[in-house]
This record gives C-alpha cells, structure tokens and sequence, in this order.
C-alpha cells in the first residue's frame, strides 16, 4: 500500500542539505516524489510499505546527521 512520510527535522542549514537528503531518501527501495521543505525543515515523500517502512526512511536521515523530531504518516 502506498504511504505519504513526513519527517520534522531540527537542522536544515544550506541549499547543500536539501540536495544530500534528497538524493539519500530517493535511493531507497520504493520510494518516489522525494520534497525537502528547507524553510519549514521537512522531508516528504510517497512509499511503497511493502518495500520499505517510515523507521527505515527516517533512520536514513538520522544517518545523515539529522534529527528527526517528529514522523508523520499517512496513507495515500
């Protein structure tokens, strides 16, 4: 089933976060239509619960030096 994630992060500091998260998110398995929101500091993205899970997708961000303070999902 597919799924809407959306990530609350703490830090997002330059133009260079947006592209590093975006490019990290989009790599994982059925993942698609990957949006860093810089000036809210957000990262949303559509995702197949099948291949992957909102712990997965955040732990990735968290891998990249983020803090992810709140998770949000909700089914499309």
């Amino acid at each position: 089933m597919n799924k809407k994630i959306s990530l609350q992060l703490d830090e997002l500091t330059c133009p260079s976060c947006l592209t590093k998260i975006e490019g990290a998110v989009k790599q994982e398995p059925g993942v698609e239509n990957v949006k860093v929101l810089f000036n809210a500091g957000k990262v949303k993205a559509d995702f197949d619960d099948t291949q992957n899970s909102a712990d997965n997708l955040a732990n990735v961000v968290t891998k990249l030096g983020y803090e992810v303070k709140k998770v949000r999902v909700k089914d499309l």
